[in-house]
């Protein structure tokens, strides 16, 4: 059994921080674990922020969730002028998930994070991003031009862009999650998840 919802901001920079709360908080009361929600919302805040500086016209975005036992899917949409994929430039190295890195650092006194490869502040950045010790203006000391993409693809298993000129873009987030001993979704055969209205 999947949990399934759709959030839907006005598209102004205020929503983001929103959009963080609110899916920060569905996510953990569906029981995704911290580390995995950690890195949905930092993937999903670069890909929302990408559609206030770059989709163009249009007076809201939406994202759409799937979180199932071991993998959640979230799809940032939006209807404005869309672009040419195949305009942006492939990964120039493989990135490593953070997931990964934070599984073979485990033990150890490296700090978890983004590939040891990244320039140090870069990496420090990012970290204090993940942290939230930013403030709401965390997303505004990474670095510009580009390296949201590669922000995504750190934090997530797959990133898709779907787009074509004048009809919008989806960014498709897919990650494996882990899910607490508590998650209503751990539980899935034994219990339907209720409307807590």
């Amino acid at each position: 059994m999947d949990a399934r919802f759709c959030l839907v901001f006005p598209r102004e920079a205020l929503s983001v921080p929103v959009m963080r709360r609110v899916l920060g908080d569905t996510l953990d009361q569906l029981g995704v674990d911290d580390a995995c929600v950690a890195d949905l919302l930092l993937a999903v805040t670069e890909a929302c922020t990408n559609v206030l500086r770059h989709s163009g016209p249009g007076l809201r975005y939406e994202v759409v969730a799937r979180v199932g036992r071991n993998r959640c899917v979230l799809e940032v949409v939006d209807g404005g002028r869309g672009f040419d994929p195949g305009s942006i430039p492939a990964p120039r190295g493989a990135a490593r998930p953070i997931s990964r890195l934070r599984r073979r650092w485990a033990g150890s006194s490296a700090p978890s994070g983004p590939a040891p490869t990244a320039p140090s502040a870069v990496r420090g950045r990012l970290a204090r991003v993940r942290r939230g010790g930013a403030g709401s203006d965390a997303v505004a000391l990474l670095p510009e031009s580009g390296r949201g993409l590669a922000i995504m693809r750190a934090c997530v298993d797959d990133v898709t862009l779907s787009s074509r000129p004048g009809h919008g873009t989806v960014v498709s987030l897919q990650k494996r999650i882990e899910l607490r001993s508590d998650a209503p979704l751990s539980r899935a055969g034994a219990v339907q998840l209720r409307d807590v209205g």
